[in-house]
């Protein structure tokens, strides 16, 4: 990283390509730990702006020093993901987390029936988030009642679809991007998607293109894998 201590301290906002398996947590304490090692730093302010799902990839928007204080206003951004889904079954956990169940025939979904779906799914909606999510029921992680087998009560949302568009269909799988607002997972998105079918539908593969006005071809995953590697020093 071409930065010196006092760009660090004064703030610098860094674009990461998150990899699978990774929670944002993860990633921000690690690259804390460069930052500390590499510029020879006591202290330093390091967050991110809006958490990807372990399971998701792309881009994660890190900042540091004083350009923390841009944080919320990031987070406030639309975003926009690739995602993919598998209809004719389901999880508990909307995505890989947990494994398939109420599998469902699917000869009769065209892609016509898909389009049509889709459309329905587009501008303000009403959305339940996943009950393995970080939402806070009650002071707790939604995630851990869930895993405990605790009953989870999460409220109905608004959130905003802007647009779902390139559009793949190759049965099971479709994929689309999805521009969206703050607070939208896309994991309900799949299993809504699913509903509507009427077979059920889960997320298979999503990954983070955009936030605002930052984009996953800038991000610096370079410099992560060459110089920092992740999985060298994953705790």
């Amino acid at each position: 990283m071409k930065f010196t201590a006092e760009d660090i301290q004064a703030g610098q906002i860094l674009l990461v390509d998150k990899p699978l398996d990774w929670t944002s947590f993860n990633a921000v304490n690690k690259i804390k730990w460069k930052l500390k090692r590499e510029f020879k730093l006591k202290k330093v302010k390091v967050g991110h702006a809006g958490t990807l799902d372990p399971k998701a990839t792309g881009l994660l928007v890190i900042c540091t020093g004083k350009a923390t204080k841009q944080i919320p206003q990031i987070q406030d951004a639309s975003k926009e993901y690739w995602a993919e889904i598998k209809i004719g079954v389901q999880t508990e956990s909307y995505d890989t987390e947990k494994p398939e169940i109420l599998p469902q025939d699917i000869s009769g979904i065209t892609e016509a029936n898909i389009h049509d779906a889709l459309k329905k799914f587009l501008g303000e909606i009403d959305q339940k988030p996943p009950i393995f999510s970080a939402l806070k029921v009650d002071g707790k992680r939604a995630y851990d009642l869930a895993r405990a087998g605790q009953e989870v009560d999460i409220k109905i949302r608004k959130t905003t679809i802007h647009y779902i568009d390139r559009i793949e269909i190759n049965l099971p799988y479709v994929s689309f991007y999805v521009g969206c607002s703050k607070g939208t997972y896309i994991r309900s998105l799949a299993h809504d998607i699913g509903q509507e079918l009427g077979v059920g539908a889960y997320l298979t593969q999503l990954r983070r293109t955009k936030i605002g006005e930052y984009a996953i071809e800038n991000a610096t995953a370079d410099y992560l894998e060459n110089e920092y590697r992740f999985g060298d020093t994953k705790e």
